[in-house]
């Protein structure tokens, strides 16, 4: 499938690799994720191209897939499963389509690699498309990412066991995870266990909460997140401290 490829507007220093969530498009997403704006700096133009030059941006395009729950022969989705809400229920419908997604974004990350080195490579995703970016970050095992950035997500239980039977913390990435309290298509409990599973195989995971933004980007303040995230490995285009707006929220 074709990926939406947005090129850096100067030298090509790292690329941020997106997955869009389920019944969405790489071009629509990536279109309204980069209308998105940080608070900083004021009287600038604040989207992360604007903030991040040298970062090349490429949004891999998710199947079309049968959903059985709706009995839809294509849906956009980067795995079939039944149920959002419990995403550990009929995982019988998960693990096929997952296995093509991992190596169709493997296959992304190897042509990035071409480019710039896998430490200069960050993974990330919303929803179902985080869920596809951390399964492929623990079923390839390879050398450390930049980060991982996952929003309003969970973790499928293809990815649950490869925790428990991997080594995730050999040459591990760093997280950040974050996820909007109003969230009414993925729970933030889920987005908790995430978390939390994640903490327990694989050290220390960022993690912030938003009281509104349901199933997206809150805004300014999630944006804000990402670029403190995304400056600790690509310097943005203007002298601005970012930090994390609820950084007193984290939990120790």
């Amino acid at each position: 499938m074709a990926s939406t490829v947005v090129l850096p507007r100067e030298g090509h220093s790292h690329t941020v690799i997106w997955l869009h969530g389920r019944d969405s498009s790489a071009e629509e997403f990536s279109s309204e994720f980069f209308e998105s704006e940080a608070s900083q700096p004021e009287g600038q133009p604040r989207t992360l191209p604007d903030l991040f030059p040298t970062i090349k941006w490429v949004f891999p395009q998710a199947p079309l897939l049968r959903a059985a729950r709706f009995d839809v022969e294509e849906m956009s989705q980067w795995f079939d499963m039944w149920s959002v809400e419990d995403p550990q229920e009929r995982p019988e419908l998960q693990e096929h389509g997952l296995l093509d997604s991992i190596a169709q974004i493997l296959r992304v990350v190897r042509e990035e690699e071409e480019a710039v080195p896998r430490h200069k490579i960050l993974l990330a995703g919303i929803s179902q498309g985080f869920a596809t970016a951390i399964s492929t970050y623990l079923a390839d095992g390879a050398p450390r990412f930049a980060g991982l950035i996952g929003l309003s997500s969970w973790i499928p239980p293809f990815a649950y066991n490869l925790l428990h039977t991997t080594d995730p913390s050999a040459g591990k990435s760093p997280v950040f995870l974050a996820h909007c309290e109003d969230d009414d298509v993925v729970p933030i409990e889920n987005g908790e266990h995430l978390r939390d599973a994640l903490r327990v195989q694989m050290g220390a995971v960022e993690w912030a909460q938003y009281e509104d933004g349901g199933h997206w980007i809150n805004e300014p303040e999630g944006v804000d997140d990402i670029t403190a995230k995304a400056s600790k490995i690509s310097p943005t285009k203007y002298d601005t401290i970012f930090i994390y707006a609820n950084q007193s929220q984290q939990p120790p």
